[in-house]
């Protein structure tokens, strides 16, 4: 009785104003809830496909013990100082790829000093300079290959080349220089691929150009010293089409990875080959003893160690992914650091840059004028600066380069300690630099000089090889 109409009118527009500002703010709430829910799901599906390399289906659970198959294509995430694939290296730090970070990225094991030791207790040899400096820093199972080797069951090795250019530099020797020490001290045999093929489908090269580099960069391997009673050396481009168990494995495997996969591993777009995205079947196939049956007749059950840098990891990773699935075991790896350009560890070195690199082709005048004018010193600025506060051999190249091919440990120490002190000028380090590799070199050309074409031939034939499994 006491409010007018129209104070009630007013009364009951609040209320119901009030209840509808409620109502639109829950559900802007909701809405906002809503919409961070579907942009989880979707990173979700996101992660998924980056994971696995298949869409996500409803009802259709990921296969068990999964693994991240990126190889550092994609940066997301990721340390963007460092980029790393099978093509490309590049980092803006002087003192090189960061590869304890690399290690994480790749999923792969460190080598410490207990493998170390390990492989020394096992061979009964001292362990090879790359491993006790570190070169060779990462690994995938070579723990259960000791452990099978212990029990007297052999494997073999398998790395490669690709051929891009007729004449190989230093850095193209690393991985050959460890295989034939591993080859040596294992007693085993070993397969080495020349992926002439490759070079053809990602270079502007004839398919004839290429087989000539494999068989010129065969010489160069051959004259690193291998066993041609435990070695053979094979073209893809010839060996492919000789093999029938071969090339069953290469179908075998290109059965089993998906399209979507080999584009999240290595990063293929739309725009390449069709060649270009079939290959890594290719690259993987030696990893199976039966690939080779004049070696190993009708067995896939021989393990197989693949020594290589790890920007080749990405293949492997993906072979292993697909070995349980097709009845072969796992390959174990060992994965060697870049050789740094001449210009400094920020690149590995070009074989299309005569001055990025130390050809082993180079006279002992173009060694001593590379290393003189290219070589990245870590020194200061004047001989005075340089005499007070010292160099740093962490980002010096003659002193890298010294760690690679200087195999007197207590030498290789003290130049260190007198170059960080500055008892030693960038002169004298490059001095002694230019003293171990012109010598090497030089050696190596002579043992190339006897690499006729009936040895490449010898190294190139299917055949027989001398070893106990």
């Amino acid at each position: 009785h006491i409010f007018p109409i129209c104070a009630l009118n007013t009364i009951n527009f609040v209320l119901k104003l009030h209840y509808w500002v409620f109502f639109l703010t829950t559900l802007l709430i909701f809405q906002a809830e809503i919409d961070v829910a579907v942009q989880l799901l979707l990173k979700l599906k996101t992660d998924y496909k980056h994971l696995t390399g298949q869409d996500y289906k409803a009802g259709c659970p990921p296969p068990e013990n999964v693994v991240n198959q990126d190889n550092g294509a994609a940066t997301d995430g990721i340390d963007e100082e460092d980029n790393v694939d099978p093509w490309n290296v590049s980092t803006s730090n002087a003192k090189g790829v960061d590869y304890d970070k690399l290690i994480v990225r790749f999923g792969s094991s460190k080598i410490e000093t207990e493998l170390v030791d390990r492989i020394e207790k096992v061979t009964g040899q001292k362990p090879h300079r790359f491993l006790r400096r570190g070169i060779f820093f990462s690994h995938r199972d070579m723990h259960q290959v000791l452990d099978a080797y212990e029990k007297n069951k052999s494997f073999y090795l398998y790395t490669g080349r690709g051929p891009s250019s007729e004449a190989m530099h230093v850095g193209h020797l690393i991985p050959f220089i460890f295989t034939k020490w591993l080859q040596d001290v294992f007693d085993i045999p070993l397969v080495i691929q020349l992926t002439d093929d490759e070079k053809y489908l990602w270079k502007d090269l004839a398919i004839e150009e290429c087989h000539r580099f494999a068989v010129e960069n065969a010489k160069d391997i051959i004259a690193c010293g291998f066993d041609v009673n435990k070695t053979f050396i094979f073209s893809d481009f010839d060996y492919m089409g000789s093999s029938p168990e071969f090339y069953r494995n290469v179908v075998k495997i290109q059965k089993h990875v998906t399209y979507n996969q080999v584009k999240g591993i290595f990063g293929f777009t739309d725009s390449d080959c069709i060649g270009k995205i079939s290959f890594p079947a290719i690259q993987a196939a030696p990893s199976f003893s039966n690939s080779f049956p004049q070696i190993f007749g009708g067995r896939k059950d021989v393990q197989c160690l693949i020594p290589c840098a790890i920007d080749q990891d990405p293949y492997f990773r993906m072979t292993r992914d697909v070995a349980p699935r097709i009845g072969y075991p796992k390959p174990a790896l060992l994965h060697s650091s870049f050789f740094p350009a001449l210009q400094g560890a920020q690149t590995k070195m070009s074989a299309s840059d005569a001055n990025s690199s130390i050809f082993l082709t180079d006279t002992p005048k173009q060694i001593k004028n590379k290393i003189n004018k290219h070589a990245f010193s870590g020194g200061k600025d004047t001989i005075e600066e340089h005499r007070k506060f010292g160099g740093n051999p962490d980002v010096d190249v003659s002193f890298m380069y010294l760690t690679f091919f200087l195999d007197d440990d207590e030498q290789l120490e003290k130049i260190k300690q007198d170059y960080s002190s500055g008892a030693l000028l960038t002169g004298e380090l490059k001095k002694i630099l230019i003293e171990t590799l012109q010598p090497m070199i030089a050696q190596h050309q002579e043992r190339r000089k006897q690499v006729t074409e009936e040895t490449v031939k010898q190294f190139m034939t299917p055949r027989p090889l001398n070893f106990k499994l």
